[in-house]
C-alpha cells in the first residue's frame, strides 16, 4: 500500500511558490494533529483555503483550493487519517480561520430591500429539501420529487401541461423563446422587460439570433395597439418574421396584467398568427394581488408558455417552463441539457417545489410580500419632497426623490437601484420584517427632511 509520508513538525509553516508575482506562506496549526503529511512547497496564488480529496493511481490525495484555483501538495497524504476526514467535514483547518469557522460582519446580514433575491430560502423549501437530501435516487429528473413537482404543477394550473425545471429567470425566458422561434424570427417585447435590458442577449443567443422588437410600454405593459404596430410593420422577406410575443407579469415597473388586458393581449397575438409567452419570475405576487388562480392567469386567458419563479418566491434556485401547448415542448429537454440546465442532482430542484406547492406557500410568501409592500407606499405616503412613481401592485415600490435624499439614504446602509427611470426600487419578500420596514421609514423622513 506504499510507505507513511513523514509528519511535518507542529506547527508547519508551508512556504509558497505562487504562480503569480505575489509571494505568500501560511502556516497550519493543525497538520499534526490530524495526520496531514506533505512537502513543504506547493505552486499557487490563493488566500481561503479548502481541503479536497483527489486520486492518483488509486491513492487518496489532497488538494487546497479557493474558488475555482487548486493547488496541490507535492508529497500527497498516503492515508488520511479519521481526524484528518473529520476535520475536512467541520472544515477546522488552516490557522487564519478563528474559531473554527468562518467569521461574517452580521452587519451585512441587516434586511435590506434592494431586491427579493436578498431573501433566504423559506421553511417549506428548506424542509422539502431536507426531506429528499436522504439516501440516493436516479439522476437527471427520474426521480419521485421530480415526478411530485410535475403533477403538482398540473394540479395547480388545473391542466395536462408539460414542466421542465431549470436552474434561472434568464435560462427559462430565453430557452422557452427558442424554443418557439426559428433563427429569422422576432420577438415582440416591451422596452423594459427583463429579456430586452437584463438577459445580456439570452434570447437572441439560444435562438441562434432572434431578433427582439421593441415597443414602447405603458408601466411596463405591452397594450395590444403596440403589438399590432410592430406586427404589421413589415411583411417583407427582408425583415424578421414576428413569431412570438412576451409579457412580464408582474411587469418590471410593479405594475399587474388584468386577466382581461392578458386576454385582449392574447387576442390580438392570434389576430397576427402569433404565441404568447409570460415572464413569470414573480406570478406569485400577480396571483396573490389580482385574487385569481394560476390557471385564470395563464392558459384560460390564451398564454401559450408560462415561467414561473420559484427564487423570488422563496427558494434558493429554480424556474419552472411550463408548456400548456405540449406541441411546443418538443425536445425542449434537449435544449435544457445543451445549455447546461439540466441537474444531474435534479431531485435538489424538485423537491422544494413539492414544499412550496404542497404547503401553499407559494401563495402566502407573496400575500406577505404584496403585503409589506403597500405598508411601505403607505408608511411613507405623508414624507415630503419623496413620491410613490406609480402605485404598488404586488412586491414593489418606486420612489422618487433627489439624488441628494437618495444618496443620505444609501449613506443610512441601505441598498436600492435606480436602474429603472432613476426612480429607487424597493422589494419585498417572503420574510420581510414590518419592524425592518419602519427603520427604512425612519431613515427615509430623515434624510428627505435633512
Amino acid at each position: 500500500m506504499g510507505g507513511k509520508a513523514a509528519s511535518p513538525p507542529h506547527p508547519t509553516t508551508l512556504n509558497l511558490t505562487p504562480s503569480s508575482s505575489c509571494k505568500q506562506a501560511i502556516t497550519l496549526n493543525r497538520c499534526a494533529a490530524v495526520g496531514f503529511p506533505f512537502g513543504p512547497n506547493i505552486g499557487c496564488s490563493v488566500f481561503t483555503w479548502i481541503p479536497v480529496f483527489s486520486a492518483s493511481a488509486g491513492n487518496p490525495g489532497v488538494a487546497w483550493m479557493k474558488s475555482r484555483k487548486v493547488v496541490r501538495p507535492s508529497a500527497v497524504c498516503q492515508y488520511p487519517s479519521p481526524a484528518f476526514e473529520t476535520a475536512l467535514r467541520s472544515q477546522r483547518y488552516p490557522e487564519h480561520r478563528s474559531n473554527d469557522a468562518m467569521e461574517i460582519d452580521t452587519k451585512e446580514l441587516a434586511q435590506q430591500f434592494g431586491s427579493d433575491n436578498y431573501a433566504g430560502i423559506c421553511p417549506e423549501a428548506w424542509a422539502a429539501m431536507e426531506d429528499a437530501n436522504r439516501g440516493c435516487a436516479t439522476s437527471y429528473g427520474d426521480d419521485p420529487w421530480t415526478a411530485l413537482a410535475s403533477n403538482a404543477f398540473r394540479k395547480l394550473f388545473e391542466t395536462d401541461c408539460d414542466v421542465f425545471l431549470v436552474f434561472n429567470g434568464t435560462a427559462a425566458n430565453s430557452l422557452a423563446l427558442a424554443a418557439l422561434c426559428q433563427s429569422y424570427h422576432s420577438v415582440i417585447c416591451c422596452d423594459s422587460s427583463h429579456v430586452e435590458t437584463d438577459e445580456c442577449g439570452a434570447p437572441e443567443f439560444f435562438s441562434n439570433g432572434s431578433k427582439l422588437l421593441v415597443a414602447k410600454g405603458v408601466d411596463g405593459k405591452l397594450t395590444p395597439a403596440s403589438i399590432h404596430e410592430l406586427a404589421t410593420k413589415r411583411s417583407d422577406i427582408h425583415y424578421p418574421k414576428p413569431r412570438v410575443v412576451t409579457i412580464t407579469q408582474p411587469t418590471e415597473t410593479g405594475r399587474v396584467y388584468t386577466v382581461e388586458e392578458v386576454q385582449a393581449i392574447s387576442k390580438e397575438c392570434k389576430a397576427h398568427g402569433l404565441l404568447l409567452h409570460m415572464d413569470g419570475a414573480r406570478f406569485a405576487n400577480a396571483c396573490a394581488s389580482l385574487g385569481r388562480t394560476p390557471a385564470e392567469l395563464s392558459w384560460k386567458c390564451g398564454v401559450d408558455v408560462l415561467g414561473f419563479g420559484g427564487t423570488k418566491n422563496g427558494m434558493a434556485v429554480g424556474e419552472a417552463v411550463l408548456f400548456f401547448d405540449r406541441a411546443l415542448a418538443v425536445d425542449f429537454d434537449y435544449r435544457c441539457k445543451q445549455a447546461g440546465q439540466l441537474a444531474s442532482k435534479m431531485r435538489f430542484l424538485a423537491a422544494p417545489w413539492v414544499g412550496m406547492l404542497d404547503s401553499g406557500a407559494w401563495l402566502t410568501n407573496a400575500q406577505h410580500a404584496n403585503r409589506c409592500a403597500h405598508y411601505f407606499e403607505e408608511r411613507i405616503a405623508d414624507i415630503p419632497n419623496i413620491a410613490v412613481a406609480s402605485p404598488a401592485e404586488a412586491n414593489t415600490v418606486f420612489i422618487e426623490a433627489s439624488d441628494e435624499i437618495l444618496e443620505r439614504l444609501r449613506a443610512c446602509g441601505w441598498h436600492f437601484y435606480t436602474f429603472i427611470g432613476g426612480a429607487a426600487r424597493f422589494m419585498f419578500a417572503w420574510d420581510s420584517d414590518f419592524a425592518r420596514i419602519d427603520a427604512l421609514v425612519t431613515d427615509l423622513q430623515t434624510c428627505a427632511t435633512a
